[in-house]
């Protein structure tokens, strides 16, 4: 069986406060974007290695393959399904990891969806969510999958009625490392005068001067080839452009679609409406 995890970018991402369980409130808008990776799940024959494994292709993955959260979503489902298989799990990577995209999480969210359905586990809506925050902030939002408004840590999803389908998103991502950890420690958290829903309606071409992801600052002050990314969609005609979550990738919002952007270095780039057409 096979399904295919789709991406997210944040339009608008503020720190609100530090919680005393070490957590951050956040409000931010998801957006699914239909740029894909690839999940296919086999089951292994009975008397196999109990097991889950997993092969990668496509964009490299650093670490262990096995501590992966598609293996994690399978450990997770076996615990309270002890009938779920051992299953070889393949996951052709097209978006890099650690990007801002949610990539891995839209994998964990959907190998939940694909083992639940593939061997009937019978796991309501409810309790697909539940497993899917354990296993991150954001998962639970790939679960739903459409327009949201996200608070607390990113697990408290309210839909949202946002339509960009006529629009066309360009994807850059600089292969740059961002420490999550220390654009946290250079944030001064704080409650903004109006919420992310309420600026979303005003036209596009306004979202440049009010909606604002903290982390840029931070991060393009650290980094500052990412900003220059930013300022070139904006110079490209893109109606609005942002960084992505933490970094390090930035999007640009077009009316159009556009050529590719030409940069000094060889940056992951990939063009898209929102609706997935190339």
């Amino acid at each position: 069986m096979v399904n295919f995890p789709n991406c997210k970018i944040n339009l608008g991402l503020r720190i609100l406060r530090k919680r005393t369980d070490g957590y951050h409130d956040l409000e931010t808008v998801f957006l699914p974007i239909a740029v894909r990776d690839i999940l296919e799940a086999i089951p292994l024959p009975r008397g196999k290695d109990s097991a889950a494994t997993i092969q990668l292709s496509g964009q490299p993955v650093p670490g262990d393959p096995q501590t992966n959260l598609v293996i994690k979503a399978w450990q997770l489902l076996k615990k309270d399904h002890p009938q779920l298989p051992a299953v070889q799990f393949h996951l052709h990577k097209t978006l890099p990891p650690g990007a801002g995209l949610g990539a891995g999480s839209a994998d964990a969210a959907f190998a939940l969806i694909l083992l639940n359905q593939r061997f009937e586990l019978g796991i309501s809506s409810q309790q697909l969510a539940a497993y899917a925050l354990q296993l991150g902030s954001d998962v639970p939002f790939f679960l739903v999958n459409s327009p949201a408004y996200a608070t607390g840590r990113g697990e408290q999803l309210t839909a949202i009625d946002l339509d960009l389908s006529s629009y066309w998103i360009v994807l850059i991502h600089p292969r740059i490392h961002v420490s999550t950890a220390q654009a946290f420690s250079q944030l001064t958290p704080a409650v903004p005068a109006e919420t992310l829903p309420t600026l979303l309606k005003q036209p596009i071409d306004t979202w440049k001067h009010s909606i604002v992801n903290d982390f840029e600052q931070p991060v393009f002050a650290q980094h500052p080839a990412i900003g220059r990314i930013k300022a070139k969609l904006y110079d490209a005609g893109a109606v609005y452009a942002s960084m992505s979550g933490s970094g390090s990738s930035v999007f640009g919002i077009f009316s159009s679609p556009v050529t590719p952007i030409k940069f000094d270095a060889d940056y992951f780039q990939i063009t898209t409406s929102v609706n997935g057409e190339s």
